[in-house]
């Protein structure tokens, strides 16, 4: 029997799961947990289901869970009893997604880590823990920088026709939709901000156009100026960010931070290699 870690990266929508055993690394990927839409019970058949089969011959002795929904303690605490139900013999850990992003960027070090992704968060961590946190006021309020907020100008910009003729073909092309159908989605579906989230992928497939890098510009913008510039660390430790929206328009953030006069730390796609370093560090 081989004695393994487990680290767990954990949105809505999937979940990331690595076994770590003396350096050797497998991954496994399952639905997301959300702990507002599962019980207790329900996260112990998934994780029955999906994630067990995959772990016969193996004694975890490690859960290292990161995931969304884990902020409120009553979530942490569900999602705790039911990896303690699942693997009764392994000591566990349950943690914010923005714990993951610090320890995936910063490691044992202090610094600024952010998440710029479907939504947006950021946090001063001191290398042990989370000090300071910028408080997220969702995507209808805030998540500036997120892939809702930078999709929401692409909405805005189609909706009020202010793209120019070009770029409205281009978007007409790739969404095959029209006005109606997306106020439909925004205000009358569930999950908007991933529908607004979907948007983002035209300012990546359209760079270089004019109005495309005025609203990344501003949209990263916006989340610096609301939110990085409130840490005073913000100016003596790296800026170090995780996310799709975050590794996509890497120059534009390289680009704000040299406006600010703020270190560009690490930029990942998403934490799973640094929080394996991060706890292999820390074992």
């Amino acid at each position: 029997m081989q004695s393994v870690t487990l680290i767990a990266d954990s949105g809505a929508t999937k979940a990331e799961w690595c076994l770590v055993n003396n350096g050797r690394k497998r991954t496994i990927f399952t639905q997301g947990i959300s702990p507002y839409f599962l019980s207790t019970q329900q996260i112990i058949e998934l994780l029955q289901k999906e994630l067990l089969p995959s772990l016969k011959k193996v004694t975890v002795e490690e859960v290292h869970y990161y995931g969304t929904g884990c902020a409120n303690p009553a979530n942490a605490a569900s999602i705790k009893k039911a990896l303690k139900k699942v693997f009764p013999e392994a000591s566990i850990e349950v943690n914010t997604d923005m714990m993951a992003a610090a320890r995936a960027v910063c490691g044992h070090e202090k610094g600024i880590a952010c998440i710029l992704g479907t939504g947006s968060n950021s946090c001063y961590y001191n290398g042990k823990k989370i000090v300071k946190n910028s408080p997220g006021i969702g995507y209808v309020l805030g998540d500036e920088g997120s892939g809702a907020f930078l999709g929401k100008k692409v909405v805005q910009y189609y909706m009020y026709d202010t793209f120019d003729e070009d770029l409205r073909a281009r978007f007409d092309a790739k969404f095959l939709t029209n006005k109606l159908e997306i106020l439909d989605n925004v205000y009358k579906k569930p999950l908007a901000n991933r529908y607004l989230a979907s948007f983002a992928i035209f300012l990546a497939d359209n760079r270089g156009h004019y109005m495309i890098e005025n609203i990344l510009e501003d949209g990263l913008n916006d989340f610096y100026f609301q939110h990085l510039c409130k840490y005073r660390e913000v100016w003596t430790h790296p800026v170090s960010f995780v996310g799709s929206v975050a590794f996509g328009f890497k120059d534009v953030l390289q680009e704000l931070c040299n406006s600010y006069e703020f270190e560009l730390g690490t930029v990942m796609k998403n934490p799973m290699p640094g929080l394996i370093t991060y706890h292999k560090d820390t074992q």
